[in-house]
C-alpha cells in the first residue's frame, strides 16, 4: 500500500507538541479483537531506553511490527496522555501542562474530553475495559472529584492518584481509595499492575476486552525492585551525539545550560540513567507475565498488544540534565511495537505514526468509524495488516509550534511564541543530532512556505487535521 509524503505539525502550549498524520480511511465492520496497551512513562528510544527490554522485544517486537518513526504529539506527561485518550491534538483537548490549572484531569477535562475518549467508544461497542496504573498527573485531586471519580469508559478501574510512584501511593480501585505503603510483595506498583492484570484475565466474563497497563517506569523517583537494584552497575549515559554540547543557536531555555557540565552533574546523570534501566526490568517482567497468561488462556491469537510510551527523555543532551519537554528527537520519539492477528512477525515500518493515532486504531479494530468521532488522528491498522545541573525547561515562553517532515527531505521547523519570535530549523538528513540550526542560512522562501503550512495545521480540527 502506498502513502503520500507526510508533514507532521506540532503545537505546544506551555511545552506541548503536536503532529499531524496521513492515513487511509477505513469503513465496514469486522469481528472485534481484544486490545492490550502497555504505556510506559518517559521511555526514550534515542538514548538507549529500549536496551533493557529484552523480553518485550522478543515477545512483541520480533513477533510483530516495530514503528521506527513513532512520535508523541506532546513531550510532556499529562498533555501526551490526554492526546492518547482523546485522539486529539493539544489545541483541541486544551491540556497545556501537568497542572490542574493547565487542565490536567480537571473538571473541565472530565466534562468535555472524557466522554470522547477511546474507552467510551469501545465500551459502547461491547468491550469490557480494564485500567491499571498512572492515568493523568492530577487524577484524584480533591478539586476534581478525588479518587472517587472513575473516568468514563472503564469497567474495572485501578487508577494511580497523582504522578508516578513505586511505593507509598494511593490507588483508586473502582472509586474506592486504597492506601499502599512500602512492602515490595504487596505494594511495588509495576508488579501490582501485572498481578491485577493477570487476575482480570483469569476472571473476565466475555470477549472482547480492552486492557491498559500504565506502569510508573521509567519516571522519577526511579525506584528499582529489590532484585534489580544492582543491575547495570557499570552503565553510563551515552556520551555521543549532542551529549554535553552547548545549544549555542537554540532557544534561551536550552542556551542557558552550563556547558561543559560539571563532573558532579555527569555523575548524577549516570546514576539516574542506570536507575531508569533498573525500573524498566520490572516492566519487561510485566510484559512476559501478561503475554504468558494470554497464551495460557488461548487469547494470544485474538489479541492486539501495543507497547509505547508517553514521551521520550534526555540526559545530558545539549548539556540539559534530565527531563523531557523539548522539541528534539530524543524527547519526541517514542517506542511503538505491535503484535496481533494478521501481523507478520519481525517487521519494521518507517511511516510516521503519532500517539493520537492509537485511539483511532483501537476503534478500527473494534469495527468503529473514526470519522464519526471528534478524534484528530487516524487508524494505522492498514499498516499492520497490509504487508507480509538543574536547568529550567518549562516556561510560558517555551510555547512552540513545529512541523516535522520525513520525505522528500527530513526536516524539522519550529516557531516559538516569544518576544524574539525565535525559529529553529534542522535538516535531519545531514544533521541527525540536531546540532546546527539552519534557520538563518536557508532560502527565505522555504521559511515562508513552512510558516504558512504550520499556520494551517495549527488551526485544524477533526477532518481537516487528516486532510
Amino acid at each position: 500500500m502506498g502513502h503520500p509524503a507526510r508533514w507532521a505539525a506540532l503545537l505546544v502550549l506551555g511545552a506541548t507538541w503536536q503532529l499531524v498524520l496521513w492515513g487511509t480511511a477505513r469503513g465496514g465492520r469486522r469481528s472485534p479483537h481484544n486490545i492490550v496497551l502497555i504505556l510506559t512513562d518517559d521511555q526514550d528510544t534515542e538514548i538507549g531506553g529500549m536496551t533493557p527490554m529484552k523480553k518485550m522485544q522478543a515477545l512483541i517486537g520480533q513477533a510483530g511490527v516495530s514503528f521506527a518513526n513513532a512520535f508523541t504529539v506532546t513531550p510532556l506527561c499529562c498533555p501526551s496522555r490526554s492526546s492518547i485518550l482523546s485522539g486529539r491534538y493539544p489545541h483541541n483537548h486544551l491540556v497545556r501542562n501537568n497542572s490542574l490549572e493547565g487542565n490536567c484531569s480537571s473538571l473541565a477535562w472530565q466534562k468535555s474530553q472524557e466522554p470522547l475518549a477511546f474507552p467510551v467508544h469501545l465500551q459502547r461497542q461491547g468491550y469490557q475495559t480494564f485500567y491499571a496504573g498512572k492515568y493523568l498527573n492530577q487524577y484524584g485531586h480533591p478539586a476534581a472529584g478525588g479518587a472517587q471519580h472513575v473516568p468514563l469508559g472503564w469497567s474495572y478501574w485501578n487508577g494511580l492518584v497523582g504522578n508516578s510512584r513505586y511505593y507509598n501511593y494511593t490507588l483508586s480501585a473502582n472509586g474506592r481509595e486504597e492506601q499502599h505503603r512500602q512492602s515490595y510483595q504487596e505494594d511495588y506498583l509495576t508488579d501490582l499492575i501485572a498481578n491485577r492484570s493477570l487476575e482480570y484475565l483469569e476472571r473476565f466474563s466475555h470477549p472482547p476486552f480492552l486492557m491498559v497497563l500504565a506502569p510508573p517506569a521509567a519516571h522519577s523517583p526511579w525506584t528499582a525492585a529489590p532484585r534489580y537494584a544492582t543491575a547495570f552497575g557499570s552503565t553510563k549515559a551515552p556520551r555521543g551525539g549532542s551529549f554535553n554540547v552547548h545549544g549555542k543557536d537554540k532557544h534561551w531555555l536550552v542556551r542557558q545550560a552550563r556547558s561543559p557540565m560539571a563532573n558532579t552533574s555527569i555523575e548524577f546523570l549516570d546514576k539516574v540513567y542506570r536507575a531508569r534501566w533498573q525500573t524498566l526490568l520490572s516492566v519487561d517482567d510485566l510484559v512476559e507475565q501478561v503475554m504468558g497468561r494470554l497464551k495460557a488462556l488461548d487469547l494470544l491469537a485474538s489479541t492486539y498488544v501495543f507497547y509505547t510510551s508517553d514521551n521520550g527523555y534526555h540526559a545530558g543532551q545539549f548539556s540539559l540534565p534530565i527531563d523531557k519537554r523539548q522539541l528534539y528527537e530524543f524527547d519526541i520519539r517514542v517506542p511503538l511495537l505491535v503484535r496481533g492477528p494478521g501481523i507478520t512477525a519481525n517487521q519494521t515500518r518507517l511511516e510516521p505514526i503519532l500517539n493520537i493515532d492509537l485511539g483511532p486504531t483501537f476503534l478500527d479494530i473494534a469495527g468503529l468509524n473514526v470519522s464519526e468521532t471528534a478524534m484528530d488522528g487516524q487508524s494505522f491498522l492498514p499498516l499492520l495488516q497490509c504487508f507480509p545541573d538543574c536547568v529550567c525547561e518549562d516556561a510560558f515562553n517555551n510555547t512552540y509550534a513545529c512541523l516535522r517532515a520525513l520525505h522528500p527531505r527530513s526536516l524539522q521547523y519550529c516557531e516559538f511564541a516569544d518576544s524574539q519570535a525565535f525559529v529553529e530549523l534542522y535538516n535531519l538528513t545531514s544533521d541527525p543530532q540536531q546540532l546546527h540550526n539552519v534557520a538563518k542560512s536557508v532560502d527565505p522562501t522555504l521559511l515562508e512556505a513552512l510558516n504558512q503550512r504550520l499556520m494551517k495545521l495549527q488551526a485544524c480540527a477533526g477532518p481537516s487535521c487528516r486532510d
